[in-house]
């Protein structure tokens, strides 16, 4: 199980988007030098689905017996988490739009490291999708030799 090298990803992945929790993503400073930061846990819908793919990703580490429904469930969790880092993106927008409507003005903003966190999410499962699949190719090769 954790000898194959696309349980280590997915193992990745599930840090990786357990860190998401934890970490500012955008940072904004006001015009009176007030530092305001978006986090996962500004969004409640970005939060779970963070969650809905950590736990995805965990729960395909324990599913080596069965290549198929690991492989199926590892796209569904890239899917996924193309959709958390477009989810993101909006819910930043609206955080940004939320304190220019509230009669702040913001002089400056940025992302900060951990908002590239979902795109390490979805390189680690990219990779752990294609250990699977190789797996899946070298045991149907290994049942034709038979």
């Amino acid at each position: 199980m954790i000898q194959r090298i696309q349980s280590l990803y997915l193992l990745l992945a599930a840090a990786a988007g357990a860190a998401t929790w934890f970490f500012e993503i955008w940072k904004a400073t006001l015009s009176d030098n007030v530092v305001s930061y978006f986090n996962v846990q500004s969004s409640y819908l970005v939060f779970v689905l963070y969650m809905v793919i950590v736990m995805l990703a965990l729960v395909c580490i324990f599913l080596f017996k069965k290549r198929k429904v690991q492989f199926r469930l590892t796209v569904l969790n890239i899917f996924l988490s193309i959709g958390a880092i477009v989810l993101q993106y909006f819910k930043v927008l609206d955080f940004a739009n939320a304190l220019q409507t509230g009669g702040k003005t913001i002089t400056s903003s940025s992302y900060l490291p951990a908002a590239f966190l979902p795109v390490l999410i979805l390189v680690f499962l990219f990779l752990a999708a294609r250990g699977i699949y190789k797996d899946e190719r070298l045991i149907k090769s290994l049942d034709r030799l038979r």
